[in-house]
């Protein structure tokens, strides 16, 4: 099985995708693992990191096919308040947590700041 099979495989139980959500999480997965790998500092090969790149690329692929369903992930009616769905952007820091020693930093991602 290749890296792209892995990464997919991955993703697919992180999330529960169904076979009508699988074409997206395809074109997800590749699209994330080709990240990571752009990332990866001079000098780490992707063997170096394979399974960190691994879950990395299936936990990215998985927050944005959440990301891309949207839908109400909370309402609250009275005293009752209900949240669903999957926290993206857990799973975004889970996949930097875990490359972290293998990349170059990316993107600052900030949530929850106020000024």
């Amino acid at each position: 099985m290749d890296l792209k099979e892995r990464v997919i495989s991955a993703a697919r139980i992180v999330c529960g995708a169904g076979e009508e959500e699988m074409p997206v999480l395809e074109a997800l997965c590749g699209a994330a693992a080709d990240r990571w790998l752009s990332r990866l500092r001079s000098g780490v090969a992707p063997a170096d990191c394979e399974e960190a790149l691994i879950c990395a690329a299936a936990f990215t692929a998985a927050a944005d096919l959440a990301a891309g369903q949207g839908g109400v992930t909370a309402f609250s009616a009275g005293a009752l308040s209900v949240k669903a769905g999957t926290n993206t952007g857990e799973l975004r820091r889970a996949a930097e947590r875990l490359m972290e020693p293998f990349v170059t930093p990316g993107d600052i991602f900030l949530q929850g700041v106020r000024t």
